[in-house]
């Protein structure tokens, strides 16, 4: 009997040996351990709440990718990025430096609107490429100008200037009614926005013309007598059509610029809210104030 209450003893003693031998952490490790879990915890929740935060915003905003030309184009909705996306709709630019293609691209559906042109280069692009798209609106002219950088004013031009023009047939018709209106040259209707140089009747200073690309002009007219450039590619090239063009487009012109969408599509909430913002007083003082008239609202 003594034997086993011995054992008996002998057992509970190691097993009291065995627990005791457990080390307990700390106080200063466990305080050491705690924070540290709990800031892991707290980022990993703020990283979730981000994450589904972003994606509800995402899955809110709609997108107009909106393709434009540099100046003003791409200025002004720039402008109107933040005002837009007040109204849960993000504007995505796409800039391109031509004519050609933005109207290709929009009724291709790379695009989903365009703002660089003015009607009647519109309606005859339209045509010429069996583009199925709308105006949905006008938003301001540019007015166009003849520019020198070797003649003051007009009647300083000599017998057989060369004048560097648009080569595409709605703004090198709009070049020859600018200058038939300041008397360099006569046409046989003076309101045609069709005319070419065929239908010049009167020439008294024999200018000869050279189209070309638009967007070149710039670059290319301090080499020529004169130059007719439109005011977004003179713009972009520090001229101002006031300010440096020998002559200028008036305020009647019927050049006004618009933007653009596929036909059908006309519409949609989305277009009306951004020519909404474009319509804004907010815009019509912008254009004014950043443009000092080489732009002018439309609207």
């Amino acid at each position: 009997m003594k034997k086993t209450i011995l054992a008996i003893l002998l057992v509970m003693a190691l097993a009291l040996t065995a627990c005791g031998n457990q080390t307990a952490p700390t106080t200063e490790e466990a305080a050491k351990k705690e924070p540290t879990t709990q800031v892991e915890t707290e980022k990993t929740e703020e990283k979730a709440e981000t994450a589904e935060t972003e994606g509800a915003e995402t899955g809110e905003m709609e997108t107009i990718k909106i393709g434009v030309t540099p100046v003003p184009h791409a200025e002004i909705i720039e402008f109107i990025k933040e005002d837009m996306a007040a109204e849960g709709i993000n504007l995505e630019l796409v800039e391109f430096n031509d004519y050609v293609v933005p109207n290709i691209a929009l009724n291709d559906g790379e695009i989903d609107a365009n703002f660089f042109q003015h009607d009647p280069y519109f309606q005859a692009n339209k045509e010429q490429n069996s583009l199925d798209l709308v105006s949905i609106g006008v938003v301001h002219i540019e007015p166009i100008a003849l520019y020198s950088d070797q003649y003051a004013a007009v009647d300083e031009l000599p017998d057989g200037a060369n004048i560097i023009i648009p080569n595409d047939a709605t703004n090198g018709a709009r070049a020859l009614l600018l200058l038939e209106k300041a008397g360099l040259i006569k046409l046989e209707d003076p309101s045609n926005i069709n005319a070419t140089e065929e239908d010049i009747t009167e020439n008294p200073k024999n200018l000869t013309f050279t189209p070309m690309d638009a967007a070149a002009i710039p670059r290319a007219y301090a080499d020529a007598d004169g130059a007719v450039i439109n005011s977004n590619f003179a713009i972009s090239a520090g001229l101002n059509p006031i300010t440096d063009g020998l002559i200028m487009e008036e305020g009647d012109s019927p050049y006004a610029n618009l933007v653009a969408v596929r036909a059908g599509e006309e519409k949609e909430e989305k277009f009306a809210k951004l020519m909404e913002a474009l319509h804004s007083e907010k815009v019509r003082e912008f254009l004014l104030e950043k443009y000092e008239g080489a732009v002018v609202p439309a609207f």
